[in-house]
């Protein structure tokens, strides 16, 4: 799965949005005000970082060697995805689907119904 059609796949979360607070090679995904994805290059390998549950954390980067700790960020709730092809496009957007809805029920009720109503 190509980064382009990732980063659209993202924004197709409800509220989802692109932001640059990092600059303009990283695209960070917020739904309201939190970060649920970033995609940036590094050294030529398209790195797709994600909110994920400590416990799956693990069992992916047992599972896959292309699935490290976030890279700068919190080890134990993020995963970075080097996508190089080794990761099935539906385990991919599995974990989309998964950070997203680990972000959103963390946001703050009034968000959560700003978001509801669209």
């Amino acid at each position: 799965m190509d980064s382009k059609k990732l980063f659209a796949y993202c924004l197709t979360k409800k509220g989802a949005f692109e932001d640059y607070p990092f600059g303009p090679d990283v695209i960070v995904v917020k739904v309201a005000t939190k970060i649920f994805a970033l995609l940036s290059n590094r050294e030529g390998v398209v790195n797709l970082s994600l909110k994920c549950s400590p416990e799956l954390a693990e069992i992916l980067r047992c599972e896959y060697q292309s699935i490290i700790p976030g890279y700068h960020l919190n080890k134990r709730h993020w995963n970075t995805l080097l996508l190089d092809g080794s990761i099935p496009e539906t385990e991919i957007r599995s974990l989309i689907d998964h950070s997203y809805d680990l972000v959103a029920k963390s946001l703050s009720r009034k968000e959560r119904q700003k978001l509801i109503e669209g």
